[in-house]
């Protein structure tokens, strides 16, 4: 039997159906940036400023009256707007802006309102709109990476010489520095920042130009028109109309599921050397947060986790983005409606993203012992390769392969070791004398460039910082 309780029925208005906008649950999946970004009452606002910049931009070049300009303006602001009616106007006009259009202009004094949206397409103002909140949306990842860089510099340099386990294909393999794994983080997130800088220059433009891009409407005035509009929003301008050219959206979503990848990659890595198993790491936790319902002592890393799921989410919106690539003629819904979703999508995913893994990384404790007991347990196994070019210089490489090979293999089918194996076996054993064995495995003895390589990271990364300003 269903039970429908009264409240929800008589009282509850329904307005919440997505995950960002939960009451509950929302603030890991979207950031109080990215929901005003996107809010959707704010973007009627947002609209109205770009019908105000337009009507200011006509109006500098004689295209409308100077007292329509005037009017446009003065009731370009949402509390002159009744929203109530403009809900009542889509739903019965089936448009997406007229409804807007119309209470706008029965705003509008002294029928001023007759001048609004003078030669503009629908397009023209919301495509406008969506390159405001890229704008918005690149402003905040921007800062976010900054501050995680800044904490990546601080850990990558502190454990620049800390000797951990080097993993490949989840096995032992060589000793390294834990430096250098943040180091690795800090490498791609740097490249991501010169991905945005280029997205911004392509991305954030303007679009002014009329019903089927050919600027009629306006006359002879049209491209003087386009940037003295641009100018005013603070937009790039395009060389030509991209109404149905929609790879600018597109890169725009897949570079920020690119940026929450690469947070996912760091935040799982967290999640897997923090498993008790390997205790490396530890994320921050404070008392009073739960990990289960049913056991009590539970610290599930419940960041880590938000963070691929957010990494999963956005690079769903990849697929959705290049969908819209593909559209009829000079105008075309059926590619332009796709980005009204994926674009905030990808937006509050990757904000996301990026404000729980600063959390994540300000907090992170190293844990130095535990990735020195951890190192000592396969020192055996990390020693294999500089064993094998040990006796290569002796044998060469390949017969020292095969042997070190034959050694490993022995040791581990036996509950050996490594070293064991190749004690007993006199024929190679003579090879190295005891002071040399000795520095073979030892892990601390065979981090390679790490330290350097760490530095020239953090050094990349402090000039970026620097460089913000």
């Amino acid at each position: 039997m269903s039970v429908t309780h009264a409240h929800s029925v008589d009282t509850c208005r329904h307005e919440r159906g997505h995950i960002t906008d939960s009451r509950f649950y929302g603030n890991r999946y979207a950031t109080a940036a990215s929901r005003r970004i996107y809010c959707d009452v704010c973007r009627k606002q947002r609209w109205l400023d770009i019908e105000a910049a337009l009507a200011q931009a006509q109006g500098e070049l004689g295209m409308i009256p100077g007292p329509a300009v005037e009017g446009i303006v003065s009731a370009a602001q949402l509390e002159r707007i009744d929203l109530d009616a403009v809900q009542q106007e889509i739903e019965r006009s089936g448009h997406s802006l007229v409804g807007l259009l119309r209470v706008f202009q029965a705003a509008c004094p002294d029928g001023t309102g007759e001048f609004i949206h003078f030669g503009a397409t629908t397009q023209d103002i919301q495509d406008t709109g969506q390159s405001l909140e890229i704008r918005d949306t690149l402003d905040e990842v921007d800062r976010e990476l900054a501050e995680i860089l800044a904490c990546l510099v601080e850990l990558a340099e502190e454990h620049a010489d800390t000797v951990a386990v080097g993993r490949t294909h989840a096995r032992a393999a060589l000793p390294m520095s834990f430096g250098l794994k943040a180091a690795s983080w800090i490498d791609e997130i740097l490249r991501h920042t010169e991905r945005l800088a280029t997205v911004r220059s392509r991305v954030v433009v303007a679009q002014l130009f009329g019903g089927a891009g050919t600027m009629a409407g306006f006359g002879t005035e049209g491209i003087g028109l386009l940037e003295r509009f641009a100018a005013r929003l603070g937009l790039g301008v395009p060389t030509i109309g991209w109404h149905v050219a929609r790879d600018r959206v597109v890169e725009f979503v897949t570079t920020l599921a690119m940026v929450a990848g690469t947070l996912g990659r760091v935040a799982d890595e967290i999640r897997t050397i923090g498993r008790p198993e390997f205790g490396e790491v530890t994320e921050p936790w404070r008392y009073g947060k739960v990990g289960s319902s049913t056991m009590p002592h539970k610290r599930n890393p419940e960041r880590c986790e938000q963070v691929v799921v957010m990494a999963k989410l956005a690079a769903a919106q990849a697929g959705i983005a290049y969908s819209g690539m593909i559209g009829d003629h000079e105008r075309d819904s059926r590619a332009l409606r796709v980005e009204w979703a994926c674009v905030p999508d990808v937006s509050h995913y990757t904000l996301a993203a990026c404000e729980i893994t600063r959390e994540l990384v300000s907090g992170l404790t190293v844990n130095v012992d535990r990735l020195r007991e951890n190192t000592r347990v396969v020192a055996d196994q990390l020693a294999s390769e500089r064993l094998m070019l040990a006796l290569g210089a002796h044998v060469g490489k390949q017969t020292a392969h095969e042997r070190v090979y034959e050694l490993s293999q022995q040791a581990h089918d036996a509950g050996g070791s490594l070293r064991e194996s190749l004690d007993g076996c006199a024929e190679l054993r003579r090879l190295l004398p005891d002071h040399e064995v000795e520095v073979i495995f030892d892990p601390a003895r065979y981090l390679g460039a790490s330290t350097d390589l760490t530095h020239r990271a953090v050094a990349e990364a402090r000039k970026w910082l620097a460089g913000r300003g």
